[in-house]
Formats: structure tokens, sequence, C-alpha cells
């Protein structure tokens, strides 16, 4: 089952107007610093949506700077995309992370295109550890890839 699918994870919708506001002071908050990323910047991510635990982001596959030898999505590009949505994933939950493991498993290959999605959610919210998880889609909602990763807990966010 697609993690946009499932029910009951941390990453429901907010349905108070305060779950709105509170999602929101956390998009903008992210969306300040992740505006200074360099790498996030070059391969032009984006924060579309956050939720306790979840979250939604999109990348432009561009011919000029996200593809392979053989005009294809580059693979780093891809896990890049994951490892980031699944870190903004943690960040939801105010806590600093770094990458201890990711696994990716590239199902189809990819194109050039406006805009591919990566739905990432936290299945496993340690004191330590965080465990998430992340698909990605194309702009006809066909899965492209899908992983996991392990984030180590560093601190929290201040201010949000």
């Amino acid at each position: 089952m697609h993690i946009a699918a499932r029910k009951g994870l941390a990453g429901e919708a907010p349905v108070t107007e305060e779950d709105v506001l509170r999602f929101t002071k956390i998009k903008e908050y992210l969306n300040k610093h992740y505006h200074h990323n360099s790498f996030v910047n070059l391969l032009k991510m984006q924060i579309d949506a956050v939720s306790e635990g979840r979250v939604e982001m999109t990348m432009p596959v561009c011919s000029d700077t996200h593809t392979n030898l053989y005009g294809a999505a580059h693979g780093g590009a891809i896990a890049s995309l994951a490892d980031t949505a699944m870190g903004i994933a943690c960040a939801t939950l105010k806590k600093r992370v770094v990458t201890l493991d990711l696994n990716i498993n590239y199902l189809r290959g990819v194109t050039v295109q406006p805009s591919i999605r990566a739905i990432s959610a936290v299945i496993h919210n340690g004191s330590r550890t965080i465990v998430t998880e992340c698909e990605i889609f194309d702009g006809e909602n066909v899965l492209l890839a899908k992983a996991r990763g392990t984030f180590f807990v560093i601190g929290r966010f201040e201010g949000v």
C-alpha cells in the first residue's frame, strides 16, 4: 500500500484550525532554512505540504541538471530527493537529524519531466533514531522509487 493511501500514520492530514496554523508555521520555518541550502537549490527541490511526521516535496527532472549519461534521471538525484524528504519529515517533529542509513529501490526509469513528487512519512519516532519511508511518483502518479531511511537525532529545532 502506498504511503499516500495509508491511514493511521503519524502524518495524517491536520483536522483542526490550530493544526493548520501550526503546520503552516513549520512549513514556513523549513522553507526559510532550506531556501539557503545550495544543494537543495541546485536540484530545485520544493516543500509542498507538511503535517506531523509527513512531507510532500517536488523536484523537476531537467536534462541539464538531473540526468545521467543516458538522458534519464540520475539515481543520485532521486536518492537526494528521498533523503531530503525523509529528513524534512523528521524535522516536522522538531528534531534535527542526520542520515544513518538509506535504502532505495528504483522501480522505473525516470525521464525528463516538469516534476516528480516525493511523499515521506515517519514510521518510527524514537528518542535517538527515527525511521522513515518515502515514495516517489511521476506526474501520472506512477510509483518510480521507494526508499527507507534511518536517521540519528542530533538535537531539536527551536523557534517552531
